[in-house]
């Protein structure tokens, strides 16, 4: 899909109103997406990356100074254009310290509108040397490391909160590249053993003859090339963190030496019988599906519950897409440099990292925001075209795309008339407005897309 529209996201509980006004900014040029309540709106916020958005003020449930609040939460650059019938001094004051670029009173001409909007769009574009998102990322958007705002992050971050203060065993699971090790550290930050060592060992990294005095430490003479006592990770851990990443790739064997330890709190060194305590907090980590491995007889199934003491489970990026605008900032952040200028993404470029699966998770993405920077050069903005092809050619998703059905039902006439304009409005930005050929990307009669254009 051709990102040459601007997209814009109108929220008005007037229906007519809302109708007309979508009706002639469509006609202008701009791929509108309506909302009849903040409530639709926060929710269409979530799933798009909005070049606009109108909002009134005065609205049913969640009003549009919330709504506006939460746009610009997400999206610091996204041009707000507040509308209200209730024009004071005041509103138009306080709407623009929120964010608002400006503020039109009803009733108003189109064209008061439209000057408004696209005076809006100038300014940006003046000014697109700014941080696609200006403001630092709040605190409350961290734990240790960790960054995201989205449902599942907050249930994460209070989860950690919690378990932090205790000595509990921990399991983390999740799929490869969503930060297993990043939230070990961060338990071990906030825990009371931070003044302690934190020690991490990739298990699957390290051949299985070798794993053993790793973890356990061996004295001279124990095996060829042991030309010395050496301490392992356990001993080095004591009274702080171990951390054992892909925990299911130990032998048999070793599943019970580490089953000993969490039971006893004691070890020998591989070719020692000298017995050494050691206080430890274990954290391991798998992407493996260790039930699954219990039942098939590869892994040990005490071990497994006395790892699982406190299960942690990392949602993977598709699953908070929300959390994408932030964790780029922070990556940009990161690998543009100290003193050089500041980088902005573009809407479109959002959109597709917004609308990619990312199967690496947060892994995958610092690395695609490390290529975009690059590619970007000395260029105040990155665009799609700077992002991995895989990411630069995935289909921003349609607004419309999530279906949710409401408790008190659906007007399902205006829910379909609303999908084929969405439709007919992505044929026509694909096909550079021919008519001809977006009727054909539709299956339809040239004269029958005419005459929906004119119903519409």
């Amino acid at each position: 899909m051709t990102d040459s529209m601007k997209h814009l996201l109108l929220v008005e509980d007037e229906a007519p109103l809302r109708e007309a006004l979508a009706e002639q900014l469509t006609d202008r040029g701009y791929a509108v997406e309506q909302a009849e309540s903040g409530e639709t709106a926060i929710a269409k916020l979530a799933d798009f990356a909005f070049d606009v958005i109108i909002t009134d003020l005065r609205l049913p449930g969640i009003n549009g100074s919330e709504v506006l609040d939460h746009a610009l939460d997400r999206y610091p650059d996204i041009v707000a254009i507040v509308v209200t019938g209730y024009g004071t001094v005041k509103d138009a004051v306080e709407a623009i310290k929120r964010g608002a670029w400006d503020f039109v009173s009803k009733p108003f001409q189109i064209d008061e509108l439209l000057h408004a909007l696209e005076s809006a769009l100038e300014q940006r574009r003046l000014k697109s040397e700014n941080a696609y998102l200006r403001a630092q990322l709040d605190e409350r958007y961290r734990f240790e490391g960790l960054i995201g705002k989205s449902p599942a992050m907050k249930r994460l971050f209070q989860l950690l909160e919690t378990i932090a203060a205790t000595n509990s065993t921990i399991l983390v699971t999740g799929e490869t590249g969503t930060g297993k090790e990043v939230v070990a550290r961060s338990i071990h930050q906030n825990s009371p053993r931070k003044s302690h060592r934190f020690v991490a060992l990739n298990c699957s990294a390290i051949p299985e003859t070798l794993l053993e005095a790793e973890i356990f430490g061996h004295v001279r003479g124990a095996f060829t090339g042991a030309i010395g006592n050496r301490e392992g990770r356990l001993e080095q851990a004591h009274r702080g963190t171990l951390f054992l990443d892909e925990v299911g790739t130990m032998s048999a064997a070793l599943q019970m030496k580490l089953l000993r330890v969490l039971q006893e709190r004691e070890f020998e060194r591989v070719g020692d019988s000298k017995t050494i305590k050691v206080d430890v907090r274990v954290i391991a980590a798998t992407n493996s599906d260790l039930i699954r491995m219990v039942g098939d007889g590869q892994f040990r199934e005490d071990l497994y519950y006395r790892l699982n003491v406190i299960p942690v489970q990392i949602p993977p990026l598709r699953e908070r897409r929300d959390d994408i605008p932030l964790l780029v900032q922070h990556f940009l952040e990161k690998f543009r440099g100290g003193g050089s200028p500041t980088v902005t993404v573009s809407q479109e470029a959002m959109r597709r990292l917004m609308s990619y699966a990312w199967p690496g998770n947060v892994r995958q993405l610092e690395n695609a925001t490390e290529r975009a920077v690059a590619f970007g050069g000395s260029r105040g903005q990155i665009e799609a075209a700077d992002l991995p092809p895989e990411v630069a050619g995935a289909e921003p998703p349609s607004v419309t795309a999530s279906l949710a059905l409401p408790e008190e039902g659906v007007d399902l006439d205006a829910f379909v008339a609303n999908i084929e304009r969405e439709l007919i409005q992505r044929s026509l930005e694909r096909t550079g407005g021919n008519k001809g050929q977006a009727a054909k990307l539709l299956n339809l009669k040239r004269t029958t897309l005419v005459e929906k254009l004119k119903r519409m």
